[in-house]
């Protein structure tokens, strides 16, 4: 006769949270922070609201069309054409190489550097002329940043064109071509192909990029929806999270005591790290997407997974993909491989224009010059060799050391600048 007794519940078993038990599925933990993070998000936000009322000004778009102020950085992204337009006619020039004497050749050339160093000179000046809103200036000043780069490797590529072009005929009399697709050197220069690079989610021009075969509507739908959300949320969380917490600053930074100042980094650290979360999403996924959708560009990977980085030089190779493909085809490979420079010199080099397009990004909006971005930057040189050995202990203590280094070191930057505006803006006034 059976019975239930006859079976032993009983065997050799690890605990389910034991490391050799080799169980990996904690979604139900997952799905507890998320309900813990939800709660904690309502209690804030009510505990905000109470304190300090509702501080978001829903009226934004209209006060944005009646203040003056504004369109001045709308005139200032029109003039971007200018610099293009002449890049282009530049490139036109140059395409006759043949017939061309190297006086004239030269000319174009430093014509073209001259552009490039007037794109980023001009709305310099023209900012710190008609002083617009600090908001459409960084505006204005990212648009000019990402054209300078587009035209430096548009540049750079119809200059590699032209050199092997010119080797090719001079060994062969044959008909000669340089890109594998349907379009060549010099058929790529028209206004078309120029103004499709200037659009389209990337630094590196190409004459034939990988296209998608349709444009997807419901995908449009999606990213146009997430931006439209995503940006009404930003600017509902910087009014009623982070302002509150910059006015409290009434006086320099030296004058609270080293508790008070490190309270204050650690309350902005939190609603600023979930801003530029947002960002990230909103930039990198959502409207690089909808760009690429409405181009049909086909390649879509505009970042990696930072977000697992084990150090923070793993964090920047994988944050942004646009500007890593650039930094490696452009700077990186011709110091190392054209010009002879050693990988750690190449390595700095980058990581130095980088803290510079930091910097400037910053300091034109707010018309004045300060190193804080700058040295934000570079300072994670040194950081990075203290995580990386920080790394060979563990992978998972690297990871967590990377995620400490973004939370706390954008809040210092914050705070030394709001210093400054502070210092200018009220302290010389009333001096």
């Amino acid at each position: 006769m059976t019975s239930v007794l006859d079976t032993s519940c009983h065997q050799e078993r690890p605990s389910l949270l034991s490391a050799s038990s080799g169980y990996e599925n904690y979604r139900g933990f997952l799905n507890l922070l998320y309900v813990i993070l939800g709660i904690g998000s309502c209690r804030l936000v009510l505990e905000n609201i109470l304190q300090y009322g509702l501080l978001v000004e829903f009226d934004w778009p209209i006060r944005f069309l009646q203040d003056p102020t504004n369109w001045p950085s709308v005139f200032l992204i029109l003039l971007v054409n200018c610099f293009i337009l002449f890049e282009f006619t530049l490139e036109i020039k140059l395409s006759h190489v043949q017939q061309l004497s190297s006086k004239t050749k030269n000319y174009c050339v430093f014509f073209q550097f001259l552009n490039l160093c007037t794109i980023l000179i001009f709305p310099a000046f023209y900012i710190n002329n008609r002083q617009p809103n600090p908001v459409g200036a960084f505006i204005a000043v990212c648009i000019y940043s990402i054209v300078f780069l587009k035209l430096f490797s548009y540049m750079h590529v119809n200059h590699y064109c032209r050199q092997v072009l010119l080797e090719k005929k001079n060994d062969s009399h044959e008909n000669v071509t340089i890109s594998k697709g349907p379009i060549v050197y010099p058929n790529n220069l028209s206004y078309e192909n120029l103004y499709y690079f200037m659009v389209a989610p990337t630094l590196c021009y190409e004459l034939n990029f990988p296209r998608s075969p349709r444009i997807r509507k419901r995908f449009l739908l999606r990213r146009f929806g997430e931006i439209l959300v995503l940006l009404s949320l930003q600017y509902c969380l910087g009014q009623q999270w982070i302002l509150p917490i910059l006015r409290t600053l009434d006086r320099p930074l030296n004058q609270y005591s080293t508790l008070q100042n490190i309270e204050r980094l650690l309350r902005l650290s939190l609603p600023n790290h979930l801003l530029w979360l947002i960002l990230f999403y909103v930039y990198f996924h959502s409207t690089l997407n909808l760009l690429a959708e409405l181009l049909r560009f086909g390649d879509r990977l505009f970042y990696r997974d930072w977000w697992n980085a084990t150090d923070l030089y793993e964090f920047w190779n994988r944050w942004n993909t646009t500007v890593h493909d650039f930094c490696k085809r452009h700077v990186y490979k011709p110091l190392v491989t054209q010009y002879g420079f050693n990988k750690l010199i190449g390595s700095l080099v980058v990581f130095a224009i980088s803290a510079f397009f930091h910097e400037y990004l910053i300091s034109v909006p707010l018309r004045m010059i300060r190193p804080w971005s700058f040295l934000a930057m570079m300072v994670q040189l040194p950081m990075g060799m203290v995580v990386q050995r920080v790394k060979h202990e563990n992978k998972t203590y690297g990871n967590i050391a990377v995620w400490i280094s973004l939370i706390l070191i954008q809040p210092i930057a914050i705070l030394l600048y709001i210093q400054d505006l502070f210092y200018r803006d009220f302290v010389k006034d009333k001096s």
